[in-house]
């Protein structure tokens, strides 16, 4: 159980005695340990009205003008972005597995069940269920990439757009379009998917290859979404094959284009086999370039070096701290939920956080690492005001009864509270079995 249970009912109270990470704290300093500070917080209106040192708002005041919650040291962190997902995949587990857990076998089987079942209204469906899910755990910001072979795009991007603006206000939505790269070349194929991501106001994504020709193919997506208007996102290198490292192309094809948009790279896997002098050269490359990088520890982990009878050697993620240390601006991410891709995974920040600082060694010290899932993520996606605490903001915040990063990171706060514009949500979790209709084919 939490130190507490409720807020109060009332359009101005404060949140007393509590723990805030302090680099996601703007405009407020306090004596700081591990990187958390004290703090009370004033809410009114749905808003922060003021961020004070713990113990400055006195008992009297309290009961003569606000009510109060005694937070007791819990931690209050604000709404989660979740940067780098696949709503357009989640979910369809139950229905197409994936038999070994491969890379393969994960394309094979969505292949499969995005032929026979991608519809609207089971596109929708699945979305839907992800989005009660994310918003649920606190989630106020998401990305998401939509599988755009034909005749896709034009079924997934008005859906996406639908659930854009029916969940306007709860969860913000960007959508990217994950294309063939190989297809970049047809022209009528290319001019339509441009159009339609230009229509519902999304990014064009892709996942280069090594190709003879990639600096060509690079170059004409640069040089499209530079005419458009539009930003890039990309699978970059999501592979343990040294040989393949087309990160360091697209760093070379952004300052080579003189490209003024924002490119985002995921994954980024083989950059983490290469010797150091190679390593240091496109890490270098990629902060020259301005490239936002998105590790995905989960998903990495769990498709990366898997080989039948054999223990993985490695642990499947990009060089975060050599990233980070070089002033590139890197976070970490959901990637797919329950789906050939990734078995597992609920749409949580929570899990991501917690699993990234064990796999990425976030660690020792953990000052700042609460902003790879909130402010740094809100950043890269051109929302600044998302994923962090400030006064004057909305009071869109997630209180937890865990007060340091042992308790945090030690349980996976189920029982936390998730307040939207001041007032506590409904945190109950839609059932499984509400996606039945569509999966039991």
């Amino acid at each position: 159980m939490t130190a507490f249970t409720t807020l109060p009912d009332s359009p101005r109270f404060t949140l007393t005695d509590a723990t805030l990470p302090a680099v996601l704290v703007k405009g407020f300093s306090a004596p700081a340990r591990e990187g958390l500070v004290h703090a009370d917080i004033v809410i009114a209106s749905g808003r922060i009205e003021k961020i004070l040192p713990a113990g400055s708002v006195p008992t009297d005041a309290v009961v003569a003008d606000m009510p109060g919650v005694d937070l007791k040291g819990g931690m209050v962190w604000p709404c989660f972005a979740d940067m780098h997902t696949h709503l357009d995949k989640g979910h369809i587990w139950d229905r197409r597995r994936n038999p070994d857990g491969s890379f393969m076998g994960a394309l094979l089987n969505v292949r499969e069940d995005r032929e026979k079942n991608w519809s609207a209204d089971d596109v929708r469906t699945r979305m839907e269920f992800s989005l009660k899910t994310a918003y649920a755990h606190g989630t106020k910001l998401i990305r998401t990439h939509l599988d755009s072979i034909p005749p896709q795009p034009r079924i997934s991007f008005p859906v996406f757009s639908d659930m854009r603006a029916e969940w306007k206000g709860r969860i913000d939505l960007q959508a990217v379009a994950l294309f063939p790269m190989e297809m970049i070349w047809e022209e009528a194929f290319f001019t339509d998917l441009v159009s339609v991501v230009a229509e519902h106001g999304g990014l064009l994504g892709g996942v280069p290859q090594m190709w003879p020709d990639l600096d060509a193919r690079l170059d004409l997506l640069m040089r499209t979404a530079a005419d458009k208007g539009l930003d890039i996102d990309l699978h970059v290198d999501e592979t343990e094959d040294k040989q393949v490292l087309a990160l360091e192309k697209v760093a070379e094809a952004k300052l080579r284009n003189r490209f003024q948009g924002a490119v985002t790279v995921g994954h980024c896997c083989s950059l983490a086999r290469q010797d150091d002098e190679v390593a240091k050269r496109v890490v270098d490359k990629v902060a020259e370039a301005g490239l936002s990088v998105v590790s995905l520890p989960m998903c990495n982990m769990y498709l990366q070096d898997r080989h039948a009878g054999r223990t993985p050697r490695w642990r499947g993620v990009t060089l975060f701290h050599e990233l980070a240390a070089a002033g590139v601006r890197i976070a970490v991410s959901s990637d797919n939920t329950r789906d050939p891709f990734y078995a597992y995974g609920d749409m949580d920040p929570v899990e991501v956080f917690r699993e990234a600082v064990r796999i990425l060694h976030l660690d020792h010290p953990l000052n700042t690492s609460a902003r790879v899932v909130t402010s740094t993520p809100a950043e890269i996606l051109g929302r600044p005001d998302i994923g962090i605490i400030a006064e004057g903001g909305p009071a869109d915040l997630v209180l937890f009864s865990a007060r340091r990063w042992s308790e945090f990171l030690s349980r996976p706060q189920a029982d936390r509270i998730v307040m939207r514009n001041g007032k506590g949500i409904d945190r109950r979790l839609p059932d499984y079995r509400d996606l039945d209709p569509i999966l039991d084919k």
